[in-house]
């Protein structure tokens, strides 16, 4: 998700509070209306269809597992529709702060990688640099399946983060107003810088080995992970990469206030895509490398899971960085 937060500045006459609530309410029809394709998907799945899995898929190998897991799905993806709600209604802005930001940045963090990885994977595509799949593996879901059910994130991402951008100026444009130069001394600065450099050290392990595999290096991938690699799997190391180099470069500018002339919002919204793309994906990857057993071929190895728990827990510790930043700015604001 962007997040283009618009600063104090005073609203333009010709865009009126009216205008102002019909756009809002298509961006909400729209966020609404690109979850059904998934969510239909999944429903149909849990209900016993197999549209879009193909005869040979590991999906239909544990069908109790997969329902459970459509399930728990289902729910994420409902989820944007809350949302989508919550920053429209008037009602919203009476939630609480940290019930609020927190799924935002969950859905942040699993919906950016996605709006990046898949048109860049479509390109290698289109290039020629798609690949072969491995020799006598079925595939998992039937090719188009994942051009709707993308196309449909990259929606949402849209669409809910322009609500939301919306939103958080309405409610709190304030804490993010000028540039990092006019950021006062943080009365909390030695732990946030050092909760920066803990997170740019962790990073180190993680960033290395994602650039490896996005460069064509096999180390520490497993056995059966190798011969599946193609254009689409680096374009997808190549955005690890980008996101988590994102989440320690805001963390930086945050906790050291270096890049003075910047924007505030510039190092804060790296800080907050970055760091959420990095904990939910190195969550995800986590979750499905741990459960991805049947095959000895194509369990993780520990190189993989300590890449994936770094990647997580480097964009914790940056979610804390940018966290403490907005708290220390709203108790100065609230004090002056």
């Amino acid at each position: 998700m962007t997040h283009s937060l618009a600063s104090a500045a005073p609203a333009v006459p010709a865009v009126g509070p009216a205008a102002s609530g019909r756009s809002r309410r298509i961006l909400r029809g729209v966020a609404v209306v690109s979850c059904l394709p998934y969510l239909s998907l999944k429903v149909a799945w849990i209900a016993g269809s197999r549209i879009g899995i193909p005869r040979g898929s590991s999906l239909l190998e544990h069908p109790t597992t997969m329902a459970v897991a459509n399930s728990v799905t289902v729910l994420m993806d409902a989820a944007v529709i809350v949302l989508a709600l919550v920053l429209t209604r008037p009602w919203g802005l009476r939630a609480p702060a940290w019930l609020l930001a927190v799924p935002v940045w969950v859905a942040t963090g699993l919906l950016a990688p996605i709006m990046a990885g898949f048109p860049l994977q479509l390109a290698v595509r289109a290039l020629g640099g798609g690949g072969e799949r491995r020799t006598g593996s079925a595939p998992f879901l039937d090719e188009w399946v994942f051009g709707v059910v993308y196309t449909g994130f990259i929606v949402q991402g849209v669409a809910l983060g322009t609500l939301f951008a919306l939103y958080a100026r309405d409610r709190w444009g304030q804490l993010w107003r000028g540039s990092v130069w006019e950021l006062p001394a943080s009365a909390v600065g030695a732990a946030q810088r050092f909760t920066a450099v803990a997170a740019g050290v962790l990073a180190l392990f993680p960033l290395t080995v994602h650039l490896l595999w996005a460069c064509g290096a096999t180390t520490g991938l497993s056995e059966g992970r190798v011969p599946e690699r193609t254009g689409s799997f680096y374009a997808l190391e190549a955005v690890y990469v980008l996101f988590l180099l994102a989440a320690v470069t805001g963390a930086g500018l945050l906790a050291f206030r270096r890049g003075r002339p910047l924007p505030v919002k510039v190092p804060l919204a790296l800080a907050w895509v970055g760091s959420g793309a990095a904990a939910c994906w190195g969550a995800w990857l986590s979750v499905a490398a741990l459960t991805a057993v049947d095959d000895l071929a194509d369990r993780a190895t520990p190189l993989m899971l300590l890449t994936y728990a770094g990647q997580m827990i480097t964009g914790f510790l940056v979610a804390t960085v940018a966290a403490h930043f907005l708290a220390e700015r709203s108790a100065a604001r609230r004090s002056a």
